[in-house]
């Protein structure tokens, strides 16, 4: 008896230390800019939206609790067209750990501006892999395959292709449907779901997946343990950038700029503690590739 219940004890130990869910997405819905509707729809989508993302399971991996890839979602509902269609736009942001520390790297901080859905209040959310059926849940899939192949993408060289690969499906599942945001015509300046998935698979962009992997596993990682070093192949990595930056695959290369969206700030307060030498590499590499956030990176030089 006593050993049944020593093996029951155990299973429960294991069950309750291990998941087959690969997320903890927090989720809010904004109808701060809908005006007199039925605002308990959107709490019951705010829950449906919320058990979608972390109740299924999107790899055939064993993730523990502590595990679980950290991400927020926020949906602002711009535009209510019936009572059961929506516009708006759809914000996404994904993290890791560092190791060793209670550090929190951004890997992606993304704004999505083409977004439609429908959705009837307590109608299960369904996600089909085959078909484009509902918008809403293809978004969101779209986006937890993004999520899953950058962390992938940071802890093994290209890593993330598998689920990249699972977004490229959906992607191609949409391109008859006339939701917004997975065609290429469609983009302002590259700036879609489309495009992001396509430079992700695009071995052109492969350094810049290389990067993510260098820069976090070969660099953050390790400035626990060994911050100069660390700090210098996080130096050395952002020429993989201006190498993608100079031959220029496309116009927009709308992926590094989702890189520098991310990635700014930090790259201030890693680089801010170099020695002048790197500090004014450092300076040179991103104000030539990310212009548009040159003031920041003057902080690296002391301006």
């Amino acid at each position: 008896m006593k050993k049944h219940i020593v093996l029951l004890i155990t299973i429960l130990i294991i069950c309750i230390n291990s998941s087959s869910q690969e997320l903890k997405c927090n989720i809010q819905v904004s109808t701060s800019q809908i005006e007199g509707s039925n605002k308990k729809v959107f709490q019951t989508l705010n829950t449906a939206l919320y058990e979608f993302m972390n109740n299924r399971s999107w790899t055939s991996l064993t993730f523990g609790v502590n595990e679980r890839i950290e991400c927020n979602i926020i949906i602002t509902i711009q535009t209510q067209l019936s009572a059961d269609e929506f516009t708006g736009n759809i914000q996404i942001q994904s993290r890791r750990p560092v190791y060793n520390s209670s550090y929190n790297t951004v890997l992606l901080n993304y704004k999505d501006d083409n977004f439609n859905f429908r959705y009837v209040e307590f109608e299960p959310l369904e996600f089909n892999e085959n078909l484009h059926q509902s918008n809403l849940c293809a978004v969101l899939a779209y986006y937890a395959y993004i999520i899953i192949g950058l962390d992938f993408d940071s802890f093994s060289l290209l890593g993330g292709t598998e689920y990249f690969d699972k977004a490229d499906k959906i992607v191609g599942n949409a391109q008859s449907s006339t939701d917004i945001g997975w065609k290429p015509f469609e983009a302002k300046s590259n700036r879609n779901r489309y495009w992001l998935l396509k430079n992700l698979i695009d071995k052109r962009y492969e350094p810049v997946r290389t990067f993510i992997y260098r820069f976090h596993r070969l660099g953050l990682d390790l400035m626990d343990s060994k911050p100069i070093d660390a700090r210098a192949e996080m130096a050395e990595d952002l020429v993989l950038l201006q190498k993608v930056y100079r031959e220029k695959p496309d116009a927009f290369m709308h992926l590094c700029k989702v890189i520098y969206d991310a990635k700014a700030d930090e790259f201030v307060n890693i680089f801010t503690e170099s020695m002048p030498d790197e500090k004014t590499r450092v300076y040179q590499i991103l104000n030539e590739i990310d212009n548009a956030n040159s003031n920041k990176y003057k902080k690296i030089i002391g301006q």
